[in-house]
């Protein structure tokens, strides 16, 4: 079962390895993503970075929402990590149990304009978000557990 399905462009790091695995009770950490599953050193790196007892699955997106929607993941208490707004929205696209996105932190890059403290965007994620929202997916913004949750709508002018 999906527990939650971040968007974060560190992937796998402190935050997610273990103040959102530890809020969410996560027993496996699945990162979907198209280049890192084909890059050995940074799945070395995202393996060390995760949290002992916890499992991680590297995978493509395809093979992600394959396997979501197979039933093979519906065992484990899931955190679904995504690096860019993109790749969330296929995910959801080919996953209809993501029913919400955590928008945790995206790149700043010249062009971009902020929304919040961590969450850089461009017309064509703004598009994107809309997609996802009109498909019925929730969006909000949160860094930390600790921190209140933002809807999308809240920071999104319209």
């Amino acid at each position: 079962m999906i527990k939650l399905c971040r968007v974060d462009h560190r992937l796998l790091h402190g935050q997610v390895a273990f103040s959102w695995t530890n809020e969410l009770n996560a027993d496996c950490i699945l990162i979907a993503n198209d280049a890192v599953v084909h890059d050995e050193v940074f799945k070395t790196t995202m393996k060390l970075a995760k949290p002992s007892g916890v499992k991680l699955v590297i995978k493509s997106l395809e093979d992600s929402i394959k396997a979501i929607n197979s039933g093979v993941t519906d065992k484990y208490r899931l955190l679904v990590v995504v690096k860019t707004i993109h790749d969330a929205n296929i995910l959801s696209a080919g996953c209809s149990s993501v029913k919400s996105i955590n928008l945790g932190g995206t790149i700043r890059r010249e062009g971009y304009r902020q929304i919040s403290k961590a969450i850089f965007i461009n017309d064509k994620d703004e598009t994107e978000l809309k997609e996802l929202q009109e498909r019925g997916v929730s969006v909000f913004i949160q860094q930390l557990p600790a921190e209140s949750a933002v809807e999308l709508n809240h920071v999104l002018h319209r």
